[in-house]
């Protein structure tokens, strides 16, 4: 039996209440480094990642486009004080409380996000979770992002591979693990780990849950 157990937390809508990239592209727009439509289109992207029918993988890459040629140092300048205006008052209390308890029990804490670095890191950073499992984008060797993916992406299958590497790492079991996450998307995982916790749910997550006994909790 793995003396190492572990705490996993996805981030948008479960940690944060909203998601990330719609902030992210609000931010941009209001300080001029996007146009107006650019908020839309990610607003289609997360209808379609809410309602399952998303293509993950093309849609990530679509998304890069922008940031092609971007330096890696400035991306992540850029995102500190976007992290502290729009990200940080919706960090939710739930969320805070949980990561707390499972520190303080000994559990490795980890946040589990299809999003990237960038978004990630900074609230890491917030929360005190030393582990973050994330999509990884690809950087030159002149430190500036390529405008592709480091696959796989850290969504569906991706994402268990990505934290059964962590485990491997780490040293514990999925079948020991609890997940915190708001999303069918996560239903992968979700099977795979020892204590499934339903957040903030979708429609489609809350049903499946309430079949399999899964524990719900409102953050």
């Amino acid at each position: 039996m793995s003396a190492v157990k572990a705490a996993l937390f996805d981030m948008d809508r479960t940690l944060v209440k909203k998601d990330t990239a719609t902030l992210f592209a609000r931010y941009r727009r209001d300080t001029g480094r996007a146009p107006w439509h650019e908020t839309l289109r990610v607003a289609w992207w997360m209808l379609q990642y809410t309602l399952g029918v998303i293509d993950a993988p093309r849609t990530a890459e679509l998304a890069l486009r922008v940031f092609h040629g971007e330096s890696d140092a400035g991306l992540r300048e850029l995102c500190e004080p976007w992290f502290a205006e729009y990200v940080l008052p919706l960090v939710t209390r739930g969320g805070r409380e949980a990561v707390r308890r499972h520190r303080e029990q000994g559990d490795l804490v980890a946040l589990v996000t299809g999003t990237t670095a960038y978004a990630a890191q900074p609230l890491a950073r917030e929360l005190e979770i030393e582990h973050v499992v994330c999509t990884e984008l690809e950087i030159d060797a002149s430190g500036r992002l390529t405008g592709q993916l480091v696959r796989p992406i850290c969504f569906g299958m991706g994402k268990v591979e990505r934290v059964g590497r962590l485990a491997h790492r780490c040293g514990f079991r999925l079948e020991e693990a609890t997940l915190y996450t708001d999303s069918v998307t996560d239903l992968p995982l979700l099977e795979r780990v020892g204590v499934p916790v339903a957040v903030n749910p979708d429609a489609r997550l809350r049903r499946l849950a309430s079949r399999r006994g899964w524990r719900v909790e409102a953050w």
